[in-house]
């Protein structure tokens, strides 16, 4: 795997102009993977021990953090993130707090899946950050409490071990555990603020709710669909096209950079599994002067890569599209695939891609045998 690069150590004071002047970064490899703790997809941050400066649903908010140096309350100065209060021994003699002292927030998952990454931000907190964090994750059947997901009859897995991080930094760390988790625990040691957390993986759905649902959309993140590769991702990210719901703004869904050549851009997706798919949908909400203008969509049915990936079958050929407009498509007949491929003309954008259909019974099995193998 790429070695990550990792941050620790104070970040300077801040002294004026722009916050992010001397934020640290890396490009971490896991990033083009949906993130499982998206509020979009319904994740929560549901319990925290203590949240006395900022309050833990900060760490889920969409976007990055945010900071103005005049803000400050009762408390004190207010910050865009979790923040505990600073911990202290047991007596004048030992003002220092324990070794094992930490803080922790408890999070649900959007969509239970594969944990492949996990960036702990620390934007803004200069001198404020944990020395160190770490993170487990468990799976929870169900909708239980807090009180329920942190039961001794719990067991929990280590994701991120105890680990220095830095502060007003992207701390990025890759996981190799390859179980499904619903819920995570983030600690920070001893206390401090952490701005952003990100968990980046793969959606293991329930084959059981997919098959009661019988018709649903293949496609879409929540139920396991998946973007494996983009044209373009300039504007936004391609993954935006599967997301639950409408788009409700032009950055909610995915625009390419200006094309000044004779080609086009496209998406391809893998299904939740094999599936049949009756019915489309191409969305281009809020997206006006920037649509694509035309598009089509194709079926791949097969695993491998190439020739042994199967041939691409249009199902819906090249189709003028309406700015701003939920474009709807009856197949006359169902396609059967495990992949497909929207190809816009020549740029531009799209909000959301819908494709509407039932698993196969292999595709059931398979999703059904996955979902077991992962510990679901």
């Amino acid at each position: 795997m790429t070695a990550i690069e990792s941050f620790t150590g104070d970040a300077r004071p801040y002294s004026g102009g722009d916050p992010y002047a001397d934020y640290r970064t890396a490009d971490f490899p896991f990033t083009h993977l949906a993130d499982l703790a998206d509020r979009r997809l319904g994740a929560g941050v549901i319990a925290a021990n203590d949240e006395f400066f900022a309050m833990r649903e900060n760490l889920l908010l969409p976007g990055r953090a945010e900071f103005d140096p005049e803000h400050f309350g009762h408390k004190g100065k207010i910050m865009d993130g979790w923040e505990t209060r600073r911990r202290r021994g047991t007596s004048a003699a030992h003002p220092w707090p324990a070794e094992d002292d930490h803080d922790w927030a408890l999070i649900r998952l959007g969509a239970p899946g594969v944990v492949r990454g996990i960036v702990v931000d620390t934007a803004h907190f200069r001198g404020n950050y944990p020395q160190a964090v770490s993170v487990e994750g468990t799976s929870v059947p169900g909708s239980p409490s807090p009180g329920e997901v942190l039961g001794d009859d719990v067991k929990w897995t280590t994701l991120v071990p105890r680990t220095p991080v830095g502060g007003h930094a992207a701390n990025g760390f890759a996981v190799d555990v390859p179980r499904r988790f619903t819920h995570l625990r983030l600690s920070q040691h001893p206390d401090g603020g952490i701005a952003r957390l990100r968990v980046h993986g793969e959606v293991v759905p329930d084959p059981g709710w997919l098959s009661a649902l019988g018709t649903f959309d293949v496609v879409a993140l929540e139920n396991g669909g998946l973007v494996e590769d983009a044209s373009d991702r300039f504007y936004s990210p391609a993954t935006n096209t599967i997301q639950p719901g409408r788009s409700h703004k032009m950055d909610d869904g995915w625009e390419t950079r200006r094309r000044r050549d004779r080609g086009h851009d496209w998406i391809r997706y893998r299904l939740a599994a094999r599936s049949e798919i009756r019915a489309i949908e191409i969305d281009t909400a809020y997206l006006k002067g920037n649509s694509a203008g035309w598009a089509s969509v194709s079926v791949r049915d097969g695993e491998g890569d190439g020739a042994d990936g199967g041939e691409w079958t249009e199902v819906i050929p090249r189709t003028r599209l309406q700015p701003d407009t939920n474009h709807r498509f009856v197949i006359p007949a169902p396609v059967t695939g495990t992949h497909a491929r929207v190809d816009i003309f020549p740029d531009g954008g799209i909000s959301r891609l819908r494709l509407f259909g039932s698993l196969t019974e292999d595709g059931a099995a398979r999703l059904t045998a996955r979902h077991r193998e992962l510990g679901g």
